[in-house]
């Protein structure tokens, strides 16, 4: 019989936003559980070379693995923090209790927690693409391409046909560049670009078209990726024929979005709505990152797909709201306060439309919610 743990706030995941979240707790002085799957806290920081946005208080300037390796220093030296890692939360159970499993030194140990608060942080998964040849050896995710190069060291190709003008696709495409791999051409199947004017001025300058109403048609090769053709869709999405263009490439990466890991909150029987604005389906929650079961908050992708700036902010707010709730957090008011500003400042102008667009609708959800 495994013994259960009972930490006054308990976080699922150790990226940004939970990261933050177990931080803001603990300063409060509140005991914390922090637990991710896998071997090192960072979350998708681990794979950022570039240098981010925001102010200060969102680490503006700083390259991302270097914001995981100071939150990181950050959690492991805090003394209201116990963190484990290689530890895959497996469950939610209607009595609170949350059941683990952890790798230590090749061997399985089970583990349970039933703690007083829980922040879920659990990121998101890689949305996929189909399209004829889409199995074939050189067709990547994202994150696939960012984990080889920026944390293996390993060049995914020499030519690549990038998927996806978001912020991810249009930093990816230019890392892909550092790396030496030569980038053939962005394709979006959006009539404009996602990402920031910035991202899409440096692919520019480099000489890499980006075209925008186009999509993958068909990847081709006998073993491994050879080559894909791509072709005009039309205002339904549909593909335009007589409009292909072939590029030869090994590698074919699909940036074409997130899906929020939601499934702890379902388990929970949090309210849920499908916001495709912010991912697909993501819990209600109120200002205070609280969803519809109380005491279970939640931030980061989780909470529907956004920067990682925005999700540091979110996750302190739920990491002091838990707190708060506690009795812990005397000055919540306040600290809430001035994360609240910072985070509607993260989500304003034309970059933040669609975010913005997702959350009032997520209001519709949440009115309903108040009105039983």
């Amino acid at each position: 019989m495994a013994a259960v743990l009972n930490p006054q706030v308990m976080v699922v995941g150790a990226g940004p936003a939970g990261m933050s979240a177990a931080l803001a707790a603990a300063d409060c002085g509140v005991k914390v559980l922090l637990v991710d799957f896998f071997s090192q806290p960072g979350g998708q920081l681990v794979k950022q070379t570039h240098k981010f946005f925001g102010s200060r208080g969102q680490y503006a300037g700083v390259r991302g693995i270097e914001i995981a390796r100071i939150l990181g220093e950050k959690v492991r030296s805090h003394p209201h923090i116990e963190m484990l890692l290689d530890t895959q939360v497996l469950g939610y159970y209607p009595d609170g209790v949350l059941t683990m499993e952890r790798s230590v030194d090749g061997d399985s140990e089970y583990l349970k927690a039933r703690p007083r608060r829980l922040v879920v942080c659990a990121g998101a998964s890689e949305k996929p693409l189909a399209f004829p040849g889409n199995d074939l050896p050189g067709v990547y995710g994202a994150g696939a391409v960012q984990t080889l190069m920026n944390v293996h060291g390993v060049m995914p190709g020499r030519r690549a046909v990038m998927v996806g003008a978001g912020n991810i696709g249009l930093i990816i495409s230019y890392q892909l560049r550092q790396a030496g791999v030569e980038v053939a051409a962005v394709v979006e199947a959006a009539p404009v670009i996602g990402g920031y004017a910035v991202h899409a001025s440096k692919i520019r300058r480099l000489g890499i078209p980006i075209l925008t109403s186009h999509s993958v048609k068909e990847a081709h090769g006998e073993r491994e990726l050879e080559a894909v053709t791509v072709w005009r869709v039309d205002e339904r999405w549909q593909g335009i024929p007589g409009t292909e263009r072939r590029f030869e490439a090994d590698v074919l990466c699909l940036a074409v979005g997130l899906s929020p890991l939601a499934e702890l909150l379902w388990q929970a029987g949090c309210r849920m709505a499908y916001v495709p604005e912010l991912g697909g389906h993501v819990p209600w929650h109120d200002e205070h990152q609280q969803t519809s079961v109380p005491g279970i908050f939640v931030a980061g992708d989780a909470a529907g797909v956004e920067e990682a700036s925005s999700a540091m902010v979110a996750g302190r707010i739920a990491g002091l709201a838990a707190a708060a709730s506690l009795g812990a957090c005397p000055r919540y008011r306040e600290l809430a306060g001035e994360a609240r500003a910072q985070l509607e400042a993260l989500r304003a102008g034309p970059p933040g439309e669609k975010i913005r667009r997702g959350l009032t609708r997520l209001e519709e959800v949440g009115r309903r919610v108040r009105a039983g």
